[in-house]
């Protein structure tokens, strides 16, 4: 196998943020989105890995000097929503060479379509000198979950969406893994979280926390409206002979009557620190707990992320690593 896609807990030469700016994607929640990503970017400078956050002009480049620390470095880019793990490059080695994977893109099937996106992946890709590669089909990154040994985890609520590539089988698909980012062996799950604006995506259900190893959550109370999607993951997961760690769930959130995608499995590993979204529950200490155990060799806090929630995603939809040389 000469292509590799590299687990996100590689060392990486830097991470990628990008800071909320649409007042239209985030009504009510824009300042505080703003500042809970600030808080993030800060907490991962401050352990000692380099931070590039994206500020879409001038203004909003003063509003994120005022929130973060000298440590982050600030990009001016044209982008358009701040979920960079589907927009930015996917950086994977080829014969031992680091490479930007691209795919197309387009707006998670339709529903968010917004200037820069398209083009943000291979210009970041560029702009650190990566060779870019572009294929011919629509894959986000969030969308795919690798453990470092050629095995992958998606949704088919995702991947086998008619709404992203209708003309591709399920064979099709998986040969197209294999092709262009080395993936062997595909875990599929079934749906993602109720109300996920990506159609389940599953760094928002399932994550590799090691090789083999997979981190599923445990529903918290007896409302809790992904239950059964959780049972399902888990089954499929223990079907396919992988180990399983138990993470709790942030349980039942509503905003207005509307089941809300909140997840503590959108936490974002770099270097040096774990950082796992909070939303304010009985559960966030437990969520934490849970996550921290999973990488003893990194510190790992929680930090809160409602309002960046309230524009469809997490911390690790925000990010985009720069793996270090394999």
């Amino acid at each position: 196998m000469s292509k590799l896609f590299l687990p996100e807990w590689h060392p990486q030469q830097w991470l990628w943020i990008g800071f909320p700016h649409d007042p239209v994607e985030w009504p009510g929640f824009l300042g505080r989105a703003q500042e809970q990503i600030a808080a993030f970017a800060n907490a991962v400078a401050e352990s000692g890995q380099e931070v590039r956050l994206l500020v879409r002009d001038a203004a909003n480049e003063a509003r994120a000097r005022a929130l973060v620390s000298a440590q982050v470095k600030l990009e001016r880019r044209v982008y358009g929503d701040i979920w960079l793990r589907d927009t930015g490059p996917l950086v994977l080695t080829d014969g031992g060479e680091r490479i930007a994977q691209r795919f197309g893109f387009n707006g998670w099937g339709g529903k968010y379509e917004m200037a820069g996106d398209e083009t943000i992946g291979a210009e970041l890709a560029g702009d650190a000198g990566l060779p870019v590669r572009t294929a011919e089909w629509i894959l986000e990154g969030g969308a795919i979950d690798g453990d470092g040994t050629g095995l992958v985890a998606a949704t088919e609520q995702c991947l086998l969406n008619p709404n992203r590539n209708p003309e591709l089988s399920r064979a099709d698909i998986e040969a197209r893994l294999r092709r262009d980012l080395g993936f062997e062996r595909v875990l599929w799950l079934g749906d993602g979280l109720i109300n996920d604006h990506t159609d389940g995506h599953v760094d928002n259900l399932a994550r590799f926390v090691a090789p083999g190893v997979l981190a599923v959550p445990v529903p918290s109370g007896r409302d809790d409206p992904n239950a059964a999607i959780y049972a399902d993951a888990r089954a499929r997961a223990a079907a396919f002979g992988l180990a399983i760690r138990d993470v709790p769930s942030p349980g039942r959130i509503e905003t207005d009557g509307r089941i809300e995608p909140a997840s503590y499995m959108n936490f974002a590993i770099t270097t040096r620190l774990v950082v796992v979204p909070t939303y304010g529950t009985r559960h966030d200490a437990d969520g934490v707990a849970a996550v921290a155990a999973l990488f003893p060799d990194r510190a790992t806090i929680g930090l809160p992320a409602d309002a960046v929630l309230a524009g469809g995603g997490g911390f690790h939809c925000a990010s985009q690593q720069m793996p270090a040389p394999a």
